[in-house]
């Protein structure tokens, strides 16, 4: 079991970025502030790692990411409390354990994706087949769990993963990248945290054959303007526009909980919160 000081002793810098707590304003630690050589360097070397990553085969990559999974839950404790230091959420309820958990659970389901080739009519076989490097850019709301969607199906597929977290929940995220990257071969993960100086490398870093970005609307419009000279596969999740919808034969007092948590969850920082609620006008004032 490795402790919350260990974690954070494993990860932050003597010198980089301050990142505080915000409900202290403490400085919990420094984060490595990398440059656009920093990720040239780490594009090079996850070029290097791939194609063995890839050669290892689907049985032995989802064998190496339950190994990740224990890991991640071995150190769940400490995981959980860092991002609460760093994030904000409470540990408990749908907070930071929920989130720690989330990501061992994650790596789990990743792994057990069925990747078996498809017939498709009568003379096409559907494969999966890696892209090479996968370029990440992750948020401050869930950032462990998010940058867990973002590194785990692309590893499972044979992708090596360059990463770099928000500046403002960096700490939780290099965390993640030092659990998971125990077990995998080196070069296929690398986790660089930075600025926006460093977040514009990345989008025109020509070596990536993919990037995810989970974000704004603004920022994953200036991000397909940017990466257009490259043309990479790009994934962006932005800013949700979410309804609930309440039929008339649902059960007020069942559901209301979970209304409020759809709604409010981490603060109602979240993608897919709940933006608006439509109720049959039969129920609501009983869901009011």
């Amino acid at each position: 079991m490795q402790t919350y000081d260990e974690l954070l002793a494993a990860v932050a810098a003597r010198e980089g970025f301050e990142v505080r707590d915000p409900a202290t304003g403490e400085v919990l630690g420094y984060a490595p502030d990398r440059t656009a050589e920093d990720l040239s360097r780490a594009v090079s070397a996850a070029r290097v790692a791939q194609p063995g990553w890839e050669a290892l085969g689907h049985e032995e990559r989802s064998r190496l990411l339950r190994v990740a999974a224990d890991a991640v839950e071995g150190a769940s404790a400490a995981l959980a409390e860092l991002i609460s230091r760093e994030q904000g959420k409470p540990l408990n309820g749908p907070g930071s354990r929920f989130e720690a958990g989330g990501v061992a659970a994650w790596l789990r389901a990743a792994a057990d994706i069925p990747l078996e080739p498809e017939q498709v009519g009568e003379s096409a076989v559907l494969r999966y087949r890696a892209v090479g490097v996968v370029g990440a850019i992750g948020p401050w709301n869930w950032p462990a769990l998010i940058a867990c969607w973002q590194l785990a199906g692309a590893l499972r597929m044979g992708n090596t993963v360059v990463l770099k977290p928000s500046e403002y929940t960096p700490l939780s995220v290099l965390a993640l990248g030092e659990i998971v990257g125990r077990v995998l071969p080196e070069g296929v993960l690398t986790v660089l945290s930075g600025g926006r100086e460093l977040g514009a490398a990345v989008v025109a870093e020509p070596g990536f054959g993919k990037l995810m970005f989970t974000g704004s609307t603004r920022t994953g419009r200036a991000i397909v303007a940017a990466s257009a000279g490259n043309l990479p596969r790009l994934t962006l999740e932005l800013g949700g526009n979410d309804p609930g919808i309440v039929l008339p034969d649902a059960d007020p007092a069942a559901i209301a909980e979970d209304l409020f948590w759809g709604a409010f969850i981490n603060t109602g920082q979240t993608c897919a919160a709940l933006k608006r609620l439509y109720v049959h006008e039969s129920l609501h004032d009983e869901v009011v």
